[in-house]
């Protein structure tokens, strides 16, 4: 059977549906339009932000348990999945939009935990240093930006496959950048990574490479902490991640999920949300 990359988007798959069916949709101010951010639980807010060319359903994987725990406020970040983009393709602009959203669904001067993953979390961190009002704590996942060696990874075009030869185009990016174990490939992340790539319209590159996290953390005053993949190949070596955060911000905390690629939080929810909830639950880091 012959298809391509547009029949792939067009088939949503059914717990994205129904994830999306339990969410309460709010839409709050960003550039000439809205940002759109969708939540679950009922308690103490956390925010979830996506990585480069992803949408709320990066975080498909954790919505169920950490919605047991949290008010989780998962955004589509500015210029990405069903959000506007920005008044200008910078840091400031981005961090006003999230601020902006945070404030109108928390109330004004309530800061709140925030949660990034890849260049989300570098976003993240922008929003700490530039709207430190709205974040209580930050927790980076598997973030770039730090001046660190770049992994080889393995990106090939989908430039004119369709069928089969086109589905294993996909597998193999996904492992080349995403994901350590072909498990993991399954048929949500495949769609989220056709859907939500044409979704996106920010290069995340310039906002990340190669030292934008690594330059604002001195000016992050809020507690942080950290979360790795094992094998994330783009951001290789925790340990090497790890000493360059904590050279800019000695009180960190850090942990690592166990078998897991850069999408650690898909790619073993188990450990990524146990991870998480322990920090969450400390009174202090660092």
């Amino acid at each position: 059977m012959t298809f391509g990359p547009a029949d792939i988007a067009a088939k949503i798959p059914d717990e994205v549906l129904d994830l999306d069916a339990q969410s309460r949709r709010v839409e709050t101010p960003c550039g000439e339009g809205t940002m759109v951010w969708r939540i679950w639980g009922e308690g103490e807010p956390l925010v979830l932000a996506h990585g480069a060319g992803g949408a709320w359903q990066h975080w498909l994987r954790n919505i169920p348990e950490l919605s047991r725990h949290r008010m989780l406020m998962v955004c589509d970040m500015p210029g990405h999945g069903e959000s506007a983009v920005p008044d200008a393709h910078d840091h400031h602009a981005i961090s006003r939009a999230v601020a902006a959203g945070i404030a109108e669904i928390v109330g004004e001067g309530v800061a709140i935990d925030l949660t990034g993953f890849s260049a989300g979390g570098v976003c993240l961190a922008h929003t700490a240093a530039y709207e430190p009002q709205v974040v209580r704590r930050l927790v980076l996942v598997d973030t770039g930006g730090l001046d660190t060696p770049i992994g080889n990874f393995d990106i090939g075009s989908i430039r004119g496959l369709t069928g089969e030869d086109l589905l294993e185009r996909l597998r193999l990016n996904l492992l080349g950048m995403m994901l350590h174990s072909r498990e993991a490939v399954d048929d949500a992340a495949i769609w989220q990574q056709v859907h939500n790539g044409k979704l996106a319209r920010m290069d995340s590159g310039e906002l990340v490479v190669p030292d934008k996290l690594l330059n604002v953390l001195p000016e992050v005053n809020v507690p942080l902490a950290a979360i790795w993949g094992e094998h994330d190949l783009p951001h290789f070596d925790p340990a090497v991640q790890e000493a360059a955060i904590r050279s800019r911000h000695p009180q960190l905390e850090f942990r690592v999920v166990d078998g897991a690629g850069h999408w650690a939080m898909y790619e073993r929810p188990e450990g990524f949300n146990a991870a998480l909830l322990e920090l969450l639950a400390m009174d202090e880091w660092g």
